[in-house]
C-alpha cells in the first residue's frame, strides 16, 4: 500500500476511550488514515455518505441501531463497502449473522492492534477476515437447532423477568403455550433451568442484555 494513497477509514464507536485508541492506532502508521469518526448508528450512516471511506471499523453494539443492521443500511447504499465489525464476545448466531449480511471481518476488541492492522489491510485488498477463535466458535453449533423467531421472543420476555402468565397475555398467546416454548428453548440450548437459558442465549448472541 502507497504511503500517498493511505487506506481510508471510518470509525463508529460510542466508547470515547476505545474510538481515541483506534484512532491514534490507525493514524501511526503510514499507510492508513482515519477520516472520520462517529459515536452512533445513525451518524455513522451520514458520516459513511458524506466521507465514503475505503474500510469502516464498527462495535457491534451502539446506543441507537444494531451494527449489523447499520452495516445492512450502509451497503443497501454502497454494496461494495467494506465494514469490519468489532465486538467484545464472540457469539455464534452474531457472527452468522454478521457474515451472512456482508461483514467482511470480524474482531475482538481484546485482540492485539497489530491484527487488527493487518486485517484493515487485508479487507481494504478484498479479502475475508475472521479470527481462528471466531470461526471455531461457529464451527462448534454449526448443527445446534436454531431457535425460532418465537423462541427468541419468549426469551427476552423471560430475561425481563415476566412470569409464564405475564409472557402469555404480551403476546397474546396461553400459558400452556408459553411453557412449551419454554421447554423447547431449554433444550435446544442444552440449559438445566431459565438462568442458564439466559446465560447461554446471551453469550451466543441470541438475545442481548
Amino acid at each position: 500500500m502507497s504511503t500517498d494513497n493511505p487506506i481510508r477509514v471510518l470509525s463508529i464507536d460510542d466508547h470515547p476511550l476505545l474510538s481515541e485508541g483506534i484512532a491514534t492506532m490507525i493514524n501511526s502508521v503510514p499507510d492508513m488514515m482515519l477520516v472520520a469518526k462517529a459515536a452512533s448508528g445513525r451518524e455513522g450512516i451520514l458520516k459513511y455518505r458524506e466521507v465514503k471511506p475505503d474500510v469502516t471499523l464498527m462495535d457491534l453494539r451502539l446506543p441507537d441501531l444494531g451494527g449489523i443492521d447499520v452495516m445492512m443500511a450502509i451497503r443497501s447504499e454502497f454494496p461494495d463497502a467494506r465494514i469490519i465489525l468489532l465486538t467484545m464476545f464472540a457469539g455464534d448466531v452474531e457472527i452468522q449473522r454478521a457474515l451472512q449480511a456482508g461483514a467482511q471481518g470480524y474482531l475482538l476488541k481484546s485482540m492485539p492492534p497489530e491484527q487488527m492492522l493487518e486485517t484493515i489491510r487485508q479487507v481494504w485488498a478484498g479479502k475475508k477476515r475472521v479470527l481462528p477463535e471466531i470461526a471455531s466458535e461457529v464451527a462448534e453449533h454449526l448443527s445446534d437447532e436454531r431457535l425460532t423467531d418465537r423462541e427468541i421472543e419468549v426469551l427476552r420476555h423471560v430475561t425481563e423477568g415476566n412470569r409464564n402468565c405475564d409472557i402469555a397475555k404480551k403476546l397474546f398467546i396461553s400459558e400452556e403455550t408459553v411453557k412449551v416454548h419454554v421447554k423447547h428453548i431449554m433444550e435446544k440450548l442444552g440449559a438445566t433451568d431459565r438462568t442458564h437459558a439466559m446465560t447461554i442465549a446471551v453469550r451466543r448472541g441470541f438475545i442481548q442484555l
